[in-house]
């Protein structure tokens, strides 16, 4: 992607109304359309999406797929997709506004500040869809299910929450498995190294399938799925 156009959709990504952006991690303030402020934690439902729905995040949710096809599915509910890439968020933010989703919005921050913009059982589940699996040495504690991120999901949860990953890689699927089955009050709930080749799946939002999904798949890859509650 050429620099202008970047800079084009950061431009319009500002007039957004379904977006909502933090730029300094020093300072929790959250902008939205216009760069007024917005004081949203723990007002989520009420202040943006004029409900009392549940929320479910979608945690580097890219150009926000997931999100939209979980807002397709479910109008009685609400979905923030939270990434801190601008120009993927643009077009997850575009597709919701052109489609009138209007139960789906965009958060860009970085994941480790969830809490400073969710209030403790605010959210009511989580979907981590393709991360970065981080394969390196020493980079473990960034995966998406590390004990860190782990914790904070545990705060945010409402009882009874769930947190779904969905995911191509092995290394990570087993690392997620282990670290969930090692945190105290943890349960893992459904644990399928390949979904599709199942006679049904789990759930009907496994459906859904991302730009990376539609690849791996394409390469001939299975996909995993892990679902667990903390």
């Amino acid at each position: 992607m050429s620099r202008r156009n970047k800079l084009q959709k950061f431009a319009e990504i500002l007039q957004f109304p379904n977006v909502y952006e933090n730029y300094e991690t020093k300072n929790p303030e959250l902008v939205g359309a216009e760069g007024k402020p917005a004081d949203l934690k723990g007002r989520w439902a009420e202040a943006h999406f004029g409900n009392a729905y549940p929320i479910t995040l979608e945690l580097a949710c890219g150009r926000g797929e997931y999100s939209l096809g979980l807002g397709r599915l479910y109008p009685q509910r609400n979905f923030i997709g939270v990434d801190v890439k601008g120009a993927r968020i643009w077009r997850g933010a575009k597709t919701a506004l052109e489609e009138g989703l209007s139960n789906v919005a965009f958060l860009r921050t970085r994941i480790e500040l969830i809490e400073v913009f969710f209030a403790p059982q605010e959210i009511q589940e989580i979907w981590i869809t393709f991360p970065d699996p981080f394969p390196q040495n020493g980079k473990a504690n960034r995966r998406l299910t590390a004990s860190r991120f782990l914790d904070r999901y545990r705060r945010l949860l409402a009882p009874g929450g769930l947190v779904h990953l969905k995911t191509d890689d092995p290394g990570l699927f087993a690392y997620s498995v282990e670290t969930v089955a090692a945190t105290p009050g943890a349960r893992i709930h459904v644990q399928e190294d390949g979904i599709y080749r199942l006679d049904a799946l789990p759930l009907p939002e496994l459906e859904i399938k991302t730009f990376y999904e539609r690849m791996h798949l394409s390469s001939g890859k299975a996909i995993k799925y892990l679902q667990f509650s903390l």
